[in-house]
């Protein structure tokens, strides 16, 4: 019995060694990025989920960047990643949508969005048709149209709402602003309404599991956020149901646009139109309301920035014909300092720890190959605050953005993405950070009350909140 026993386990132990070694030197056509794909099976995904108490690239990050350079290999819940921080690789990558790469989502990601409704999304001709669709109801011409009005009302309503509380903590309210508007418009959901209530706060309850290993288990961050998704894809799930027994519209929102097209385009289901609904509204209110956030808790610690707002605005006021009237188009095209102020806090927050690309064939970059299969993961933060581009990266400095041209920055802002994927939202985003600003410092004062320590988990966030008190400004 000793010699089989014997053999039994020099195979067992042959077997894991090599399948360790695979592990630690997988195949490739060429030569690997520099880098190291952790422990078998987790990989290096609990260092790279460990919080970060910095606004800072994150520990993870600036220790590979510094050992291996701007581009490495690693392992992330599993899957094979090579890691980029060159603004030039980055920026060619973001251009080669459908050529080289194609998106991709962690596990955890597409298993809670639908792997199928993500594959649907990538097909050119669907992400182009959503594309329109979006713009239609939140692109440039929209804005101008009636969005611009009806973001400044939600705005002053509740700044005025928040006056009458002793303190507010930012992000939350914030969230709860736009994910309200956003969701009227989408689907005429209504706050006072409705049966469901705290919906904006599922939706950053959910995104807590985004990043995390998809183990549906009670207890797990994964269980937590498949709860929270229920309670949100039925709220869709109903409407659209009333919807499609109606034989008229009913609010000329988006969803009612999604159920006229039903009866014309083949690839519309049920499932697919609820699930592009829920993947809007978590785009549309997730990152605004972060970056948002990231800005006042800046200004609340600057005033001498506040009033340079404060005065650009007043000014604005002061030559309208009608002092009554309501924030113009050209006014919010003509607002240089409050533009410069909404890109700085874009280049600082870098809301999402990275975009996530997949390989669509190898990829030859610097003398390294990225096998096909493996995922790209680009990081913003890392290309928005390297110092060799941006003069003390961590610093607040709107004004810095006086001498930069649009050239200049286009491979090193990707605060949007970048080529035919960049975020349709882009230009909503910037509207509503501008009116925010704009009823903020023309009718009310922010006094932060305690908090604002900001952290990297990976997401950005705020370890203790950022609490501040909300005061009319007399008249």
């Amino acid at each position: 019995m000793w010699p089989y026993w014997f053999y039994v386990v020099a195979l067992v132990v042959v077997g894991i060694t090599h399948w360790v070694y695979r592990w630690k030197n997988p195949k490739c056509n060429g030569k690997l990025p520099p880098g190291s794909m952790g422990f078998p099976l987790i990989g290096e995904t609990i260092e790279f989920l460990r919080t970060s108490k910095s606004l800072d690239v994150s520990p993870f990050m600036k220790k590979r960047m510094k050992k291996y350079g701007s581009l490495f290999k690693t392992n992330l819940a599993g899957r094979p990643v090579v890691v980029s921080s060159n603004p030039d690789f980055s920026y060619f990558l973001l251009q080669q949508e459908g050529k080289l790469v194609e998106r991709w989502y962690l596990d955890s990601f597409a298993k809670l969005l639908r792997q199928d409704v993500t594959s649907i999304i990538s097909v050119h001709y669907i992400h182009k048709y959503l594309r329109n669709l979006i713009l239609s109801h939140f692109g440039s011409e929209r804005l101008k149209a009636d969005l611009l009005p009806g973001l400044e009302n939600a705005i002053s309503g509740s700044l005025q709402d928040w006056s009458e509380l002793p303190r507010v903590e930012v992000k939350s309210v914030i969230s709860n602003m736009i994910f309200d508007f956003t969701a009227r418009r989408l689907f005429g959901y209504e706050v006072a309404k409705s049966s469901e209530k705290d919906l904006a706060q599922s939706f950053t309850n959910f995104l807590e599991g985004l990043m995390k290993f998809p183990l549906n288990v009670p207890g797990t961050s994964f269980y937590k956020c498949k709860k929270n998704q229920k309670r949100i894809l039925k709220l869709i799930a109903d409407e659209l149901g009333k919807r499609r027994e109606s034989p008229k519209k009913q609010k000329e929102d988006m969803l009612d646009q999604i159920v006229e097209d039903m009866k014309k385009e083949t690839f519309w289901t049920d499932d697919f139109a609820i699930y592009v609904m829920f993947g809007i509204l978590l785009a549309s209110f997730e990152t605004i309301s972060s970056t948002l956030a990231v800005c006042i808790n800046f200004l609340t610690d600057n005033p001498s920035m506040v009033q340079k707002l404060t005065e650009e605005h007043e000014e604005l006021v002061k030559n309208r014909e009608n002092k009554n009237s309501g924030l113009s188009w050209e006014e919010y095209k003509s607002m240089t300092y409050t533009h410069h102020v909404v890109k700085e806090s874009l280049r600082l927050a870098s809301v999402a720890p990275g975009i996530l690309r997949r390989a669509l064939k190898d990829i030859e970059v610097d003398g390294y190959t990225i096998p096909k299969g493996w995922a790209i993961l680009v990081v913003p933060a890392a290309v928005q605050l390297n110092p060799n581009t941006y003069e003390d990266p961590l610093a607040f400095n709107p004004s810095r953005w006086e001498n930069m041209g649009e050239v200049a920055t286009a491979k090193n802002f990707i605060a949007f993405g970048g080529g035919s994927r960049s975020c349709t939202g882009a230009e909503f985003s910037k509207v509503l950070m501008a009116v925010f600003l704009h009823v903020f410092v023309t009718k009310y004062r922010l006094t932060k009350i305690k908090g604002g320590e900001m952290i990297r988990c990976p997401v950005l966030a705020f370890g203790d909140g950022l609490h501040v008190q909300v005061t009319a400004k007399l008249e």
